[in-house]
């Protein structure tokens, strides 16, 4: 893969080169690329500007054309870029293809969210009055991703910004820039006009603070404390800020729970896809009852699973996304031991046919919801249990966390079930399903710190990529 920056309509090469690695096999390059400077990434956000007006008065029906098309393109190119992701980011072939297959299915959503963006009108007070509230394009978005989601991430981001007639600049994780590139491509060859998307790669903070210094709006994924830092630095200029931030999930099982579903709901959520996903879970709080037989099962589904080579048809979890990150999950369940965890399953390296970042499925028992290892977000394959009485010291356990992103219950009990979900503080809530695997249609998000501003996706998107304007027409009496 050889990568360029796209500024302005134009393929442009930084001064900067750097390669990625294969997590599976550490001894393989997949990519080649080259990160811009202040400079460059001044030149895009100047090009963003320039374009958006145009684009915003663009015909309604002939954008919308322009986003299936890209939705077209990107089924049509799934298999190949499902592809580069495994290769690239370690998800299985299937997952890769599967997160592909979203990526497309957000910009479809989106093309019809073109049509559909609609005013709204009010008598007013005031004979001879009408009064009208319209939304309009917010102007230029700067776009930050991260690894874990390297298509679809990115592209719920831009589908949404260009549907309501916003241009964008989009940064993706160094680690991952692939799949960003073949979105580019695909945007360019789809007819979005020149300036209205733009990609650079750069350095996170030096190229950060440029984005968000000059754009209208700032849609950034990624972890709590850099996500402070980034709205610190946009309240100087007032950039208006949409945030999905940190998560340590909490799913109670309890007693009544149907035990075949709660297994298979939780090990979903802890360890499918490496446990990398914001939504992911972390915590599960386990009714007394249950408890012993739950952690039998669970350690057992753990150590069935087939852990190794993304592309190889057998692999069911693939490798940590990238060295740092394996490097902090192993040294996450050392700490949690040393607090006092039981180690139920994993914790450690998986050897394999490749030198890859393997890390066994990881179950914490024993645990305290106080704990570091329940507060403190790993986002590895690693789960913890957390032993309660009841249901009203599950609801205190789960809420007992500073992070408020996604939650769920397994429960036989559809009382339980609306008591939980109305007690909990987490923007999302599951009932006998994964904390993980969210819908592209409906707003997704958390409460501060696991998030901030208008929601993603859905209709919430219009929330943060456009402004009201409200008008009052003096019309005179009729």
């Amino acid at each position: 893969m050889q990568g360029a920056n796209y500024i302005d309509g134009r393929w442009v090469d930084g001064a900067t080169p750097f390669t990625t690695q294969n997590p599976s096999d550490l001894d393989e390059s997949v990519g080649s690329y080259t990160k811009v400077g202040e400079a460059e990434v001044r030149e895009a956000m100047a090009a963003a500007r320039r374009a958006q007006p145009a684009w915003a008065a663009f015909n309604m029906q002939a954008r919308a054309d322009i986003l299936y098309r890209i939705a077209e393109l990107l089924k049509a190119r799934a298999p190949e870029i499902g592809k580069l992701l495994s290769r690239e980011e370690g998800k299985t072939l299937p997952e890769g293809i599967g997160e592909a297959l979203r990526a497309a299915q957000c910009f479809q959503a989106a093309a019809g969210d073109v049509i559909r963006a609609q005013g709204e009108w009010y008598n007013s007070m005031r004979d001879g009055f009408n009064v009208l509230v319209t939304r309009e394009p917010l102007g230029v978005i700067a776009a930050i991703t991260p690894w874990n989601f390297p298509i679809a991430l990115p592209s719920w981001k831009i589908a949404g910004a260009l549907a309501y007639g916003n241009a964008v600049v989009l940064k993706p994780s160094s680690f991952v820039p692939g799949c960003a590139v073949m979105l580019a491509q695909i945007i360019e060859d789809a007819g979005v006009p020149a300036g209205v998307f733009n990609l650079v790669m750069g350095d996170g903070r030096a190229t950060g603070n440029v984005m968000i210094d000059e754009a209208d709006g700032l849609t950034f994924t990624g972890g709590t404390a850099t996500g402070r830092a980034v709205l610190t630095r946009a309240a100087e200029t007032m950039t208006k800020c949409q945030l999905e931030l940190g998560g340590k999930n909490a799913l109670v099982v309890l007693d009544d729970a149907d035990l075949d579903l709660a297994v298979e709901i939780a090990s979903n959520g802890a360890w499918i896809q490496t446990g990398q996903r914001c939504t992911g879970t972390e915590r599960l709080i386990v009714t007394r009852g249950i408890h012993d037989v739950f952690v039998e099962r669970m350690a057992k589904v753990a150590g069935s699973y087939r852990v190794g080579h993304a592309l190889d048809p057998e692999t069911q979890i693939g490798p940590v996304a990238n060295v740092q990150q394996f490097n902090e999950n192993l040294q996450f369940v050392i700490d949690a031991q040393a607090e006092g965890a039981e180690l139920a399953a994993g914790g450690g390296a998986v050897e394999a046919r490749t030198r890859g970042l393997y890390m066994a499925p990881t179950l914490l028992t024993g645990t305290r919801a106080e704990w570091r290892c329940n507060q403190h977000e790993s986002f590895g394959p690693i789960a913890s249990v957390i032993k309660v009485e009841d249901l009203d010291e599950a609801i205190h356990a789960a809420n007992a966390c500073e992070y408020k992103l996604s939650s769920g219950i397994a429960t036989t009990s559809l009382k339980s079930a609306e008591r939980f979900r109305k007690a909990s503080k987490a923007g999302m809530v599951m009932v006998n399903a994964p904390t993980a695997g969210l819908e592209y249609h409906v707003p997704l998000g958390g409460r501060s710190p696991s998030g901030y501003g208008a929601r993603e996706t859905g209709s919430t998107a219009a929330e943060f990529f456009t402004e009201s304007k409200t008008s009052y027409i003096n019309h005179g009496a009729v």
